[in-house]
C-alpha cells in the first residue's frame, strides 16, 4: 500500500474518532442545556425551601434495605454567614458557619487553567459558579447544612511539624467537627465528623447525609477539543462505576444502586474530583437530584443509629477533594482510580501511563519519558514495521516499471490492476504490507492522547525551551511545522504515485497534517515526531539496503 493511502487511512480513522467525541459533547451539552424548571413551576418536594422541609418520618431500624429520611434541600443557597479560613499545606479552605458547608478550597500545588499563577479553585461558592460540599444530620432539632454553627476561631492553619488539624464547629443540639488533612500531612482527605447528644427522653434515631452540590458550568478553560465529562458517578462493588449525567438526573434516570453496603458518591471534572468515602460495611443510601437555581446535588445517607437518653452518637465520612492522582485514589477507596476516564481505549492507556509513570521516576521530565516510551513503542514493533518498510522499499524500486505498465494500458484500469498484481507477484511484493505500521500505531496513537488529556500528572507539566504545558498545544506550533517537515522527508523516501492528481496530494498532505496537529497536545505531537523520524531512519537504512539489493544484477 502507497503512502498515500496509509496517510488516507490515518485521517480518516482519526477525523472519524475527533468526529465521535465532537458529537458525545455536543450530546452532553444537550443534556445539560435543560436546568432547572421556571419559577412558575410547582416546586418538587426535593426542591423545598429550607423553612418548607417537613420533619421526616424515621424508619424503626437503619437496615440495609431500608429506605432512609431524604436530607434537607440544598437549592436555596446560604449566602450570608461567617466564614472561617483554614490553611493546610496543599490548600486553602473556606468554611461557611451557616450549615458549615465547605464553600471554598484552592490548591496550593496546582495553578489555574487560565492563569498558572492563581490556585487553582475547585469549590467556590460565587456569583457565577456554585461547588461545595455540604454534610448535616436527619431527625427531629438536629442540626443541618443551614443551621448555624460557632467556631473558637476564625483562622486556622496547620502547625509546622503538625500531623493534623481539627475545626470544631458547635450548634445548640450538637456537635459538627471537622479533622482535616485526615490526621496526616500531605492529604486532600477531610474528615468530616458529625456528634449528636440527645437531651431528651425518648430514644432518637439519626441519620447522617453527606452531599456535593454543584451546577453545570464547565470547568474554566474547558475547550470542545477536549470533551471530558463533568457530574456525579457513583462507585458500588456490584455495579461498579457509573456516572450519572445531569441530564439523566433532569430526566428521572437513576442508573446506580440506591442502597447498598459499599461504595462512595463523587463529583468529577476534568483532572479534579470530590467524592464522599463511607468507611466499611455499612448501609447507605445514594441520591443524586436536580435543585432550584440550576444545581444539582449527589449524596450519601448513613445511619448514626438509635441514640438513648443522655447518650452520644457519631458518624464519621472521609471528603476527598483534589486532583486525580490515579495511585493515590486507589489506595483511598476501591474504583476511585476509574475517575480517571480514558475512554474506550483504557486497556492500552492504562498499561501505556504506567510506564510512562515509571520512566518518569528516572528521568523526572514528562517530554523526556515521552521520548523514550516512543522508542520503547518502537522496538517493540520493530520487526512489524520492517517488513512493511521493505514491502514499501521493493514499490519504490519497482516504481519505474510501473509507469511504464500505466503507459502500455492507458486508460484500461482493469487491465492495468491485472498487470500490477503479477507484477507484485513476481517481485514478491505485499501491497498491504505498508498500511501495518499505521493499523498498529493509530490504537496506541489515540490512547496516548488521552493519557495526555486524562492525567494530571501531565497538567501543567513543562518539557523545555517554549514547551511549558505538555497537556496543551504547542503556543509556537515548532512541533507540529517539525513534524510536518518529517512527513516530507517520508513521503519522498516513498515511491511516488503513478497518478500525477495523487501525487500532488501527496505534497500537500504534510502541511495539512501539521494544521491538524496545531491543535494537538504538545505532548502528543512530540510522539509523533519523534516516532517520525525513527520511521526515517529506519525506512532510509532498508531503502539502501533494498536498492543495493535489486542494482547489483543489474550490474553484473
Amino acid at each position: 500500500m502507497d503512502t498515500q493511502r496509509l496517510i488516507l487511512f490515518f485521517v480518516f480513522t482519526m477525523s472519524v474518532f475527533l468526529l465521535y467525541e465532537g458529537w458525545q459533547r455536543d450530546q452532553q451539552t444537550a443534556q445539560t442545556a435543560a436546568i432547572a424548571p421556571a419559577p412558575s413551576a410547582v416546586p418538587s418536594k426535593s426542591a423545598a425551601t429550607p423553612s418548607a422541609v417537613p420533619a421526616p418520618s424515621l424508619p424503626a431500624a437503619p437496615a440495609a434495605q431500608t429506605p432512609a429520611p431524604a436530607a434537607p434541600a440544598a437549592n436555596a443557597m446560604v449566602t450570608g454567614g461567617k466564614i472561617i479560613k483554614v490553611e493546610t499545606d496543599l490548600y486553602f479552605a473556606e468554611i461557611n458557619a451557616t450549615g458549615g458547608d465547605l464553600v471554598s478550597l484552592r490548591m496550593k500545588r496546582h495553578g489555574g487553567t487560565l492563569d498558572p499563577k492563581k490556585n487553582f479553585v475547585l469549590f467556590t461558592r460565587a456569583p457565577d459558579h456554585v461547588y461545595v460540599a455540604q454534610s448535616g444530620l436527619i431527625g427531629n432539632g438536629l442540626p443541618n447544612h443551614q443551621t448555624q454553627y460557632s467556631a473558637q476561631a476564625d483562622d486556622y492553619k496547620l502547625a509546622e511539624g503538625a500531623g493534623a488539624l481539627e475545626v470544631r464547629l458547635e450548634a445548640t443540639g450538637g456537635v459538627k467537627s471537622a479533622n482535616f488533612c485526615g490526621c496526616l500531612r500531605d492529604s486532600y482527605v477531610i474528615d468530616v465528623a458529625h456528634e449528636v447528644t440527645n437531651s431528651g427522653a425518648a430514644p432518637l434515631e439519626v441519620f447522617g447525609y453527606f452531599q456535593i452540590v454543584r451546577d453545570t458550568k464547565p470547568p474554566e478553560g474547558d475547550s470542545s477539543m477536549v470533551p471530558t465529562y463533568t457530574g456525579p458517578a457513583i462507585y458500588t462493588d456490584k455495579e461498579k462505576f457509573q456516572k450519572v449525567a445531569f441530564g439523566d438526573i433532569d430526566k428521572g434516570k437513576t442508573p446506580y444502586p440506591k442502597n447498598s453496603n459499599d461504595g462512595w458518591v463523587g463529583m468529577l471534572q476534568h483532572y479534579f474530583l470530590s467524592a464522599w468515602l463511607p468507611k466499611g460495611d455499612t448501609p447507605r443510601e445514594f441520591y443524586t437530584r436536580q435543585l432550584q437555581q440550576g444545581l444539582y446535588a449527589a449524596g450519601v445517607i448513613l445511619p448514626v443509629g438509635t441514640v438513648a437518653p443522655g447518650a452520644s452518637a457519631a458518624v464519621t465520612v472521609p471528603l476527598y477533594a483534589g486532583p486525580q492522582e490515579q495511585q493515590k485514589l486507589a489506595a483511598l477507596a476501591p474504583g476511585l482510580d476509574l475517575a480517571v476516564d480514558y475512554g474506550w481505549l483504557t486497556v492500552i492507556a492504562v498499561p501505556l501511563f504506567w510506564v510512562l509513570q515509571w520512566i518518569h521516576g528516572l528521568v523526572g521530565n514528562w517530554g523526556v519519558a515521552i521520548i523514550l516510551l516512543t522508542i520503547l513503542i518502537k522496538l517493540l514493533f520493530y520487526p512489524l514495521s520492517e517488513a512493511s518498510y521493505r514491502s514499501m522499499a521493493k514499490m519504490r524500486v519497482v516504481a519505474p516499471k510501473m509507469q511504464r505498465l500505466k503507459e502500455q494500458f492507458g486508460e484500461d484500469r482493469q487491465r492495468m490492476q491485472q498487470a500490477m498484481m503479477e507484477l507484485y507477484k513476481t517481485e514478491k511484493i505485499n501491497p498491504l504490507g505498508g498500511c501495518l505500521p499505521i493499523v498498529v500505531q493509530i490504537p496506541v496513537f489515540i490512547a496516548l492522547y488521552w493519557v495526555l488529556l486524562g492525567s494530571v500528572e501531565m497538567r501543567q507539566a513543562p518539557f523545555a525551551l517554549w514547551v511549558t504545558d505538555l497537556s496543551t498545544p504547542d503556543p509556537w506550533y515548532i512541533l507540529p511545522v517539525l513534524m510536518g517537515a518529517t512527513m516530507i522527508i517520508q513521503t519522498r523516501l516513498n515511491p511516488e504515485p503513478p497518478d500525477p492528481i495523487q501525487a500532488k496530494v501527496m505534497k500537500i498532505m504534510p502541511v495539512a497534517f501539521s494544521v491538524f496537529f496545531f491543535f494537538f497536545p504538545a505532548g502528543l505531537v512530540l510522539y509523533w515526531l519523534v516516532n517520525n523520524v525513527l520511521s526515517i531512519a529506519q525506512q532510509w537504512h532498508i531503502n539502501r539496503a533494498i536498492e543495493g539489493v535489486k542494482a547489483a544484477p543489474r550490474k553484473s
